[in-house]
């Protein structure tokens, strides 16, 4: 860079010479960027976060990005650089670990003479960071800089690598990546698997029908006592009335992958802009597919707030939500990392109440999950049974297995981890359509526990017959996936989690899918309920008769007396009525799972996409109201 070549600044050299080694607050003051007393509210704020001035000063747009800039320049005597008006020189791009330069917001920027120009974002911090530079830099100097303008020059040269690596970060091990490879052989194989079972059931159709019945039966017994077992063990997460946090506050990411989400994106950052975590201190991120134009350009046209921002997944060998939060991570500055869905409302405070979960943990706890819940529970009578199996699964289902010390399937959102846990495991499997439930797997397989935390997050349920079809069976294929990744090597899952979480593994998921498969021979009893004759009579005594219908009759009980319990724990008291109705509503899912599993066999990565936007809120803020005393 030569003496030419310096960037245009609107500051008067006089003004600069003037300003320099003042405060950056006192600079825009002087400057009559920012009214007094908007400056002592930013000091507050700042002392009460630990974050600096400059920081939060930009986070709640007291002042433009440029003019924050331009003060932090004149405080620290440095230059101002902006990549669209003096771009970084690429030859300098392998001069410091990529790795490093996200980390620190550093890039190197220009040669001028003998010395190295390293913009950085984050100048109070240059101290620390010369210290990192490897000595073969030579003389150095500062320069500041856009953070965006960082993330945007790397994203530039490193896309189509990074869109790899968020593919393939999750070792091969732990991944279901190599069905890819093997996709023919498997496609071969279930169809083999077909035709052996409609070939048995033509030659011995009572023997299949006695098989499947005893394993149908075997995992109702043990789904149920698994169920019973975990509403005794549950206990509602309990609530902090106000969150103590600690004087210096961790810096907070949020990751909200997009995709075809036009419709509901303003209406996502209102809800966003409701959390009362102080700006300086939180990082939203809006994860944007290139090939979704609609979004990105909706988006394009909208003014967000300086603590939201967007970051453009490439295009690659799939389109994952998994494989775009792995992208995303990348751009994260977060020590905490946490997940939301497009159309999430959470809790204003619950970015506090994570803060304050993580604060008094343990350390092996990497992750807290928070509670979902519906803001259309009362749309028709599909949702109002999905309501009650959230409930049941979140308020109860979920709270007894940590409480049991199981491992924890996660949800895909109102989830939120440690950087360095969710670095260790290596984030996302980019092939996984449950790519939550996988995760909570890995993380207990590396050591890491998850707990509940009580913070609602309220979403919209999926309330369509064939959508939520859809939506279901994605998930009950990915926990098919899940389960075979994590137990075709029994004895290093074993090793890794030991003998009650192995066990915890298999009954989870195995009875999951068995009880949706095998559902159909379970219903046939209702025959004998009806009086009408069973193709098993002549092998039924009257006695094994009996038995199985008590315990097909108390199964039903469970559930209801599950949901009673969880809708008891939710705002939704309108619900209770409708517990009884879950006995035609869980058929849907035997309906969901066939075609879960043909895609397995033909499309095992194919991510069903879920639209949202079809069903207004049912008075949200009365149902948060009441959920707070609940």
């Amino acid at each position: 860079m030569t003496k030419s070549t310096l960037p245009a600044n609107r500051v008067t050299l006089e003004q600069a010479r003037s300003a320099r080694g003042k405060p950056v607050s006192q600079v825009l003051l002087d400057r009559g960027q920012v009214a007094p007393p908007a400056m002592l509210e930013a000091l507050t704020k700042s002392r009460r976060s630990g974050q600096p001035p400059a920081r939060v000063i930009e986070a709640e747009a007291i002042a433009s990005p440029e003019d924050v800039l331009a003060a932090q320049a004149s405080h620290y005597g440095a230059m101002a650089l902006r990549r669209h008006a003096t771009p970084p020189d690429p030859e300098l791009g392998q001069l410091l670990p990529l790795d490093l330069c996200l980390a620190h917001s550093v890039l190197p920027w220009a040669r001028l003479g003998d010395s190295l120009v390293i913009a950085t974002a984050r100048p109070e911090e240059f101290d620390t960071i010369r210290a990192l530079l490897p000595e073969h830099l030579g003389r150095v100097m500062m320069a500041v800089t856009l953070e965006a303008d960082i993330h945007d020059e790397i994203a530039t040269r490193h896309a189509t690598r990074f869109a790899q690596e968020a593919e393939n970060w999750v070792p091969d091990h732990e991944s279901c990546r190599d069905l890819n490879q093997s996709t023919p052989m498997t496609r071969a194989m279930g169809f083999s698997l077909a035709a052996l079972i409609v070939s048995l059931l033509v030659v011995a159709p009572l023997a299949v029908f006695a098989t499947g019945l005893v394993l149908a039966v075997g995992s109702l017994v043990l789904a149920q006592a698994l169920k019973v077992a975990a509403f005794f063990a549950s206990t509602k997460p309990k609530r902090v009335a106000v969150p103590i946090l600690p004087d210096r506050l961790p810096r907070v990411s949020l990751l909200v992958p997009l995709f075809r989400e036009a419709q509901i994106a303003s209406e996502l950052i209102e809800r966003l802009s409701r959390l009362t975590y102080p700006r300086a201190c939180l990082d939203v991120v809006l994860i944007l597919e290139a090939e979704d134009r609609e979004t990105r350009k909706m988006l394009s046209a909208t003014q967000l707030p300086p603590w939201m921002r967007t970051v453009t997944v490439p295009p690659g060998e799939l389109t994952t939500k998994p494989r775009a939060l792995n992208y995303a991570f990348r751009f994260t500055r977060g020590e905490i990392i946490g997940i939301y869905d497009a159309e999430d409302a959470p809790a204003p405070d619950q970015i506090e109440r994570v803060v304050d979960h993580f604060r008094h943990a343990p350390a092996q706890v990497g992750c807290v999950q928070g509670i979902l819940d519906f803001y259309n529970p009362r749309a028709n009578w599909l949702s109002r049974c999905f309501s009650i199996e959230y409930a049941s699964w979140f308020r109860i289902l979920l709270p007894g297995l940590s409480r049991m010390g199981f491992a924890v399937p996660l949800g895909g959102t109102t989830v939120f981890f440690r950087r360095e846990a969710l670095e260790h495991v290596r984030g996302w499997d980019a092939h996984n359509v449950t790519e939550d439930a996988d995760l909570g797997i890995r993380l207990a397989r590396h050591g890491y526990r998850t707990e509940l935390f009580n913070s609602v997050t309220r979403e919209e349920a999926n309330n369509r017959f064939w959508p939520w079809i859809k939506q279901r069976s994605r998930w009950l294929k990915g926990y098919g996936l899940t389960w075979w990744v994590h137990s075709r090597r029994p004895v290093a899952l074993l090793r890794d989690v030991g003998l009650k979480r192995f066990l915890g593994v298999q009954l989870l998921f195995l009875t999951t899918l068995m009880q949706f498969t095998l559902a159909p021979l379970l219903w046939s009893f209702w025959l004998i309920v009806a009086g009408l004759p069973h193709p098993l009579d002549p092998y039924l005594s009257r006695e094994i008769t009996v038995a199985l219908t008590a315990l097909f009759l108390s199964a039903e009980a469970t559930s209801i007396l599950v949901g009673i319990a969880a809708v008891a724990r939710s705002p939704h008291s309108n619900l209770f009525v409708w517990v009884p109705t879950l006995f035609a509503y869980f058929p849907l899912g035997t309906l969901a799972i066939y075609k879960a599993l043909w895609e397995t066999v033909t499309r095992p990565f194919y991510w069903e996409k879920t639209e949202h936007g079809h069903s207004a809120p049912d008075t949200p803020d009365a149902d948060q109201q009441l959920d707070e005393k609940h």
